[in-house]
């Protein structure tokens, strides 16, 4: 019995030895292997590039050298170690946990290192208990450096297991379409959701050129349309946006007429803009001071009204790393003072990726802080009217991962999400990923806009670029300008709902058109098409002034009518040698006898605000219909509604 007792505890010795027993790369080891030399010139080069932090090209040659001996726990440190600095951060646990099995006492760190790569695996519960051990083996010394940085680590764990145990549902999509073996990421889309810019590092760059430090193609930007469902085929959008250096997405105004890019040779990195003309993109020209610094800024968001700006930079005077920060300009297009959205959006750790939605409160971003699950995490923030920020949400699991997860995008009728993201059904490297919100995820924020599209065109059905001006009847305040399209005539504007707004359209040697939209009893989002044709200026020429309002059976000018007026008086100063019939309409409700001479009456209301502004009588007449030319149905509400109308027409030019 004790002969068999010690038989036994020699062969359970051979066999640990066997499966955990170092093998250093030393050609005594490998005698008569033919294979020992090249495997060892691959190791001796992957440790070089190791050592000057190129990873990407280390795992090259450490991975062939590993298939060698993969008893080398030098070996499979390095190869674990580079794959925590990849976006394959996963694979680093079997290389690792290896390494640690051969030597245990190879690297003071591993614990530490072993801890992230099983929160890579989302096996945050094992993650803990590494980070703890590691915790344990410091000095006072050493702990004192080390706790802020393992207690982090530790809470995105525990933040990791309520997120996974409470996922959001929902299901997350890979849009393999658009995306390639190398990087993509940063999508941005128009409001309409039909047109999609984004970044990549695939092969085929402008200039064709690497960069020196990954030894990757420089970032290109890519564009794609949506058809139905179906996102068309990627097309590089070349110069002079893209050049031969980094040329990344940043952001689109709501319009999709203006793209924001980010260019990294620049100071830190600043954000340019270029503008559409028709199917050109201008020559982009960076952002003043103070939004650009000497310091990083590479994301931006652009409000509804073009008006306000939130971007990350990582100047002096945040609250650590990379902030987001606010400016407005005013009516000039003058930015004023930056001011830092303070400390329920940031954190010390780094804010990044910035999204401000088109219903013009809610607040996309990626954070390293608040309660992570590890990297970045995707949170918002709503805008209360006193224009406080909510505390910011995590979007939970699925969308979040313990890897860096960020540029989130939302549609404007907030139906879904576009963000990228590193998963295992990725196609290579960060990919662009999709989730529908209608599959049960909610982000506790309504989008409470209205989106107006259509076509701007001539009486012969050509396509014309006219300015837009969006007013707010009821503030009596300008909300913000546009134009449509030189090329295809198309204008795309999304408005928050709640208010009255006007709509001016304009273009030289044109009759200008008006427009009402009252979203004032609305809370929800609103998709409207209209379709505008421009009338030019030749006699008999006639548009109907949507905003001029009047009480119930009565002929007195409202105030919130005269913002419509003050452009009519603009026209008629621009154009001196017109004259112009304004002709009241009543619908059929009201017998002859009182519509007549209200018809008469609220169009001489409209001649007299004129007059009394500084246009000669002689150039207006007025006329009034009473119920003689309806435009639409008599018999409902809607239509009677649209027969009580005033017009304006060329009688002479």
């Amino acid at each position: 019995m004790k002969l068999l007792v010690i038989t036994l505890s020699i062969l359970f010795f051979n066999i640990t030895t066997t499966i955990a027993q170092n093998v250093n790369f030393e050609k005594s080891n490998f005698k008569g292997n033919k294979n020992y030399r090249k495997a060892y010139n691959n190791y001796l080069d992957g440790r070089d590039y190791y050592d000057q932090n190129v990873y990407n090209i280390a795992l090259n040659y450490l991975l062939p050298a590993n298939d060698f001996n993969p008893d080398n726990a030098e070996l499979n440190f390095m190869i674990g170690d580079c794959y925590l600095h990849s976006i394959y951060k996963d694979k680093a646990l079997k290389y690792l946990k290896r390494s640690w099995d051969l030597n245990s006492e190879f690297s003071k760190e591993i614990h530490w290192m072993i801890g992230q790569a099983y929160q890579y695996n989302y096996k945050f519960k094992e993650a803990k208990k590494e980070y703890y051990e590691f915790k344990i083996s410091l000095s006072p010394t050493e702990l004192y450096d080390w706790t802020d940085r393992i207690e982090k680590k530790m809470a995105e764990c525990s933040n990791g297991m309520v997120l996974m145990a409470n996922p959001t549902g929902g299901m997350v999509v890979n849009l393999k379409k658009i995306n390639s073996e190398a990087s993509e990421y940063g999508p941005i889309i128009t409001a309409d959701g039909k047109t999609m810019y984004f970044t990549s590092r695939r092969k085929g760059s402008t200039g064709g050129k690497l960069d020196l430090d990954d030894f990757q193609p420089f970032e290109d930007i890519y564009f794609t349309t949506k058809d139905g469902y179906s996102w068309n085929e990627p097309q590089n959008i070349g110069p002079p946006i893209n050049t031969d250096t980094h040329d990344a997405t940043v952001g689109i105004s709501p319009d999709g007429q203006t793209l924001y890019i980010y260019r990294g040779n620049v100071d830190g990195g600043d954000i340019f803009t270029s503008t559409l003309n028709g199917n050109d993109w201008s020559e982009p020209v960076a952002l003043p001071a103070p939004i650009n610094s000497p310091e990083h800024e590479n994301s931006a968001s652009i409000s509804f009204d073009n008006k306000t700006l939130y971007f990350v930079s990582n100047r002096d005077g945040g609250f650590g790393g990379k902030d987001i920060y606010v400016v407005s300009r005013n009516d000039q297009g003058i930015w004023g003072g930056v001011k830092n959205l303070g400390d329920i959006i940031n954190t010390k750790y780094d804010e990044d990726g910035v999204f401000i939605h088109p219903d013009g409160k809610t607040l996309y971003f990626s954070s390293k802080g608040h309660n992570t699950m590890g990297g970045y995490d995707i949170f918002y923030s709503v805008k209360d009217k006193n224009d406080n920020w909510s505390q910011p949400k995590n979007m939970g699991f699925p969308i979040n991962s313990p890897d860096d997860d960020v540029f989130f995008v939302v549609t404007a009728d907030g139906q879904q999400g576009y963000y990228s993201s590193i998963r295992k059904d990725g196609t290579g490297g960060k990919d662009i990923f999709v989730i529908n919100f209608s599959t049960g995820i909610d982000d506790k924020s309504d989008k409470e806009l209205t989106l107006i599209q259509g076509k701007i065109t001539d009486d012969q059905d050509n396509p014309v670029q006219a300015d837009i001006e969006i007013y707010d009847v009821d503030k009596d305040k300008s909300i913000g300008q546009y134009h449509s399209n030189k090329e295809t005539g198309e204008y795309l504007i999304s408005l928050p709902e709640g208010k009255n707004y006007a709509m001016f359209v304009n273009k030289d040697n044109y009759l200008f058109y008006t427009e009402n939209f009252n979203t004032t009893k609305k809370n929800d989002f609103e998709k409207i098409t209209k379709n505008i044709k421009l009338q030019q200026l030749k006699v008999d020429a006639k548009t109907i002034l949507k905003n001029i309002f009047f009480d119930y059976g009565n002929a007195i000018l409202k105030e919130n009518s005269f913002s419509t007026l003050d452009r009519v008086i603009k026209f008629m100063n621009n154009n001196p040698d017109i004259k112009i019939e304004f002709s009241g309409h009543t619908d059929n409700v009201s017998s002859l006898a009182t519509n007549q001479p209200l018809s008469e009456n609220r169009a001489k209301a409209v001649k007299n605000y004129l007059v009394k502004n500084g246009i000669s009588p002689s150039r207006v007449l007025t006329k009034g219909y009473a119920d003689k030319y309806p435009i639409a149905d008599n018999n409902t509400e809607e239509g009677r509604a649209k027969n009580r109308r005033v017009e304006i027409k060329i009688i002479e030019k």
